[in-house]
């Protein structure tokens, strides 16, 4: 199981920030081909970006290439479809079509560059009112898509909204973000980005919040955001030896021909066993992680 906790943005053209990158601790860096660079420096970052990751590194890594209805697009997807790029990060997705278009691409590059077909991720950003009104169908198009994200710096300029410390405003767009992966068999989403690096308080409730909604991850901007997000999304001491105890329970009532019991004065059924099992894989994949990077 890959974890998805975090996935930290850095310039594609900051040779010191993606040096750094690397070994903050997030689960995947994004390096940036999109917003964080000036339009006369794009084209000569790729081949920067690239290079960044097929050095050895303890994550995922993936780049943001610039939208489908820019010139740069097709130049990026050229350029990043190869070996040590793990994932591409699509913004502004609103329509199935867009998905259908970078998948087809993906897939011909892939053929054309010897990889093996679906090897490159592919992560849409929904990021518009329009994204947003059509996220059932673009989780349910049909591609490489394993999970979407959202991206809500352009989805409240889009929308004309002011974003708060408490985010209530995002709370619509969060809960159709969720319900449309669900429905569409893919994956829980990955959150919005923070934008207010000095406070720490709300980055801590925002990440809280998306994991009630049904995400598994967020975005984050900054090293320092990665620790606490990471904090949040990983399950604690506590609830680990309560998932323990609720499996453990649960299977050897099934065993014995019953399908819901009581431990400790918790309901057991299929989906709360279900939930425990998710909290114990998540558990074990981090473990792992740990173990390597020690």
């Amino acid at each position: 199981m890959k974890l998805h906790r975090t996935y930290l943005f850095a310039p594609g053209n900051h040779p010191r920030k993606v040096a750094k990158v690397f070994g903050a601790g997030a689960d995947a860096v994004i390096l940036d081909l999109e917003d964080a660079v000036a339009a006369a420096e794009k084209e000569a970052t790729r081949a920067v970006v690239v290079e960044a990751l097929q050095a050895p590194r303890p994550c995922l890594g993936y780049v943001r290439v610039n939208g489908l209805d820019t010139e740069y697009c097709y130049g990026d997807l050229q350029a990043v479809v190869t070996t040590g790029v793990d994932g591409v990060m699509l913004p502004k997705v609103e329509a199935p079509g867009q998905l259908e278009t970078a998948d087809w691409l993906l897939g011909q590059l892939e053929r054309e560059r010897g990889l093996e077909p679906g090897a490159v991720d592919l992560v849409p950003i929904i990021e518009t009112g329009q994204g947003v009104a059509a996220a059932q169908a673009i989780a349910g198009a049909g591609t490489r898509v394993r999970r979407l994200s959202f991206g809500a710096g352009d989805y409240t300029r889009d929308m004309g909204m002011v974003w708060t410390g408490a985010e209530a405003e995002l709370a619509h767009a969060r809960a159709t973000i969720v319900l449309a992966s669900r429905v569409g068999g893919l994956e829980p989403p990955v959150d919005t980005v923070f934008i207010d690096l000095a406070d720490a308080e709300n980055l801590e409730r925002s990440a809280h919040t998306a994991l009630s909604f049904g995400f598994q991850g967020k975005l984050c901007i900054h090293p320092k955001q990665v620790e606490p997000v990471n904090r949040v999304f990983t399950p604690s001491a506590d609830a680990v030896t309560q998932a323990e105890k609720h499996v453990a329970a649960f299977r050897e009532a099934e065993a014995a021909g019953s399908a819901s019991i009581q431990v400790d004065g918790y309901f057991i059924d299929y989906p709360i066993y279900e939930k425990a099992e998710r909290v114990l894989r998540i558990a074990e994949a981090i473990r792992q992680r740990d173990a390597q990077a020690g």
